[in-house]
């Protein structure tokens, strides 16, 4: 297999760079490079901001094999995958796209990206002789943080997404991530300039739409906010409006043929192994969570806000301590081998034992009165 030769130059960024690109520019450094993180007090200095930020919470450092290459003087970094496959991240959000012969095919457009994406595609098709122009655009999803740049190719591009995507970017009325035209059901091949993507929709995870990109020939695969390589799960599981259907996408998505992962957030490429990691993570929470709630004792919640009536005291604290208890040894297995397991692992473990009560009847205190 054939692999394209790196592009981390950066190309010139012009002199009308805005406040707020530098701005993004700045957080995207700071979330990618560590030692940006040390300037981001001078940065700030003097500030509004700077003068109102509260005592903030210290976290443990991020492992080093979770962070991603070092973005350019722009905030962003591109670079390859194989064979005419690249990725773009500004260390928090990612896209991919395929160079063809015929023109550009984008996955998702992240505002946080904006711009960059199109600096970012002509600076890979340039020395090469491939055309720059974007004629297709595939929609991972519908949510904002992920096509909220879409608008920025006009009408003159093919976009491409799953019949829900249409329907709820239709309702959304957004003129910054126009609807689909191009739809499917089921599975969709989009073939161009010899290349070829294919698009599968397995059901409801993360969002009602949200869809598996697969690139055989170069033997990677993108699926968006379900793996998040090298750290936990962002709050309360991706913040995924199906969970039953969030964790069996782990076991879709290891069943496809891969090598490499564009997961659509944070600053590296995954590799099954990641993906492995995770589903195991996923599990101990599963598996924390409901001995949390066969062993927690609801009896003190009860007996300290039931008497004055306040049930959502009672629901607050109790599902709260369960969380905590199920978290408790997920953090402490998981600490200095995923980014942030101190950070979001209780959130995770509440929206478990969530789940486990709303969609798998483990209800507890809560069960069928006798």
């Amino acid at each position: 297999m054939t692999h394209a030769t790196d592009v981390t130059n950066s190309i010139d960024a012009g002199r009308g760079t805005t406040a707020r690109r530098a701005f993004l520019t700045r957080a995207a450094l700071t979330a990618a490079v560590p030692a940006a993180a040390s300037l981001t007090a001078g940065l700030l200095s003097g500030t509004a901001e700077a003068a109102a930020t509260p005592d903030l919470p210290d976290f443990a450092p991020v492992p080093a094999g979770s962070l991603g290459p070092a973005l350019n003087g722009q905030g962003y970094y591109v670079g390859p995958i194989a064979d005419g496959l690249y990725w773009v991240t500004d260390g928090s959000y990612q896209a991919m796209f395929l160079a063809t012969r015929e023109g550009v095919v984008l996955v998702d457009a992240p505002p946080t990206l904006g711009h960059n994406l199109i600096r970012a595609i002509e600076q890979v098709t340039r020395p090469i002789g491939l055309p720059s122009k974007v004629t297709h655009l595939v929609y991972s999803h519908s949510h904002a943080d992920h096509i909220g740049a879409a608008g920025l190719w006009g009408k003159d591009v093919e976009r491409i997404g799953h019949a829900e995507n249409r329907r709820l970017l239709k309702r959304d009325a957004d003129p910054g991530r126009p609807a689909p035209a191009t739809v499917f059901e089921d599975r969709l091949v989009v073939e161009v300039g010899g290349e070829r993507l294919e698009l599968s929709h397995h059901g409801a995870n993360h969002a009602p739409d949200n869809i598996f990109i697969r690139a055989p020939r170069q033997r990677t695969l993108m699926v968006v906010d379900v793996f998040y390589p090298g750290w936990v799960p962002f709050s309360n599981l991706a913040v995924s409006q199906e969970i039953p259907g969030w964790v069996r996408a782990h076991d879709i998505a290891l069943g496809y043929r891969w090598q490499t992962l564009v997961a659509g957030h944070l600053g590296r490429l995954g590799h099954r192994g990641d993906a492995e990691v995770q589903r195991q993570y996923i599990a101990d929470l599963y598996a924390g969570a409901r001995a949390a709630i066969a062993g927690l004792d609801p009896t003190p919640f009860f007996a300290k806000y039931g008497p004055g009536g306040n049930a959502w005291a009672v629901f607050k604290t109790y599902l709260r301590a369960a969380a905590e208890r199920a978290a408790g040894p997920v953090t402490d297995k998981y600490l200095g081998v995923l980014a942030a397991a101190d950070v979001f692992t209780v959130d995770n473990a509440f929206t478990v034992v969530e789940s486990l009560r709303i969609d798998d009847d483990v209800l507890g205190p809560f069960a069928i009165h006798p």
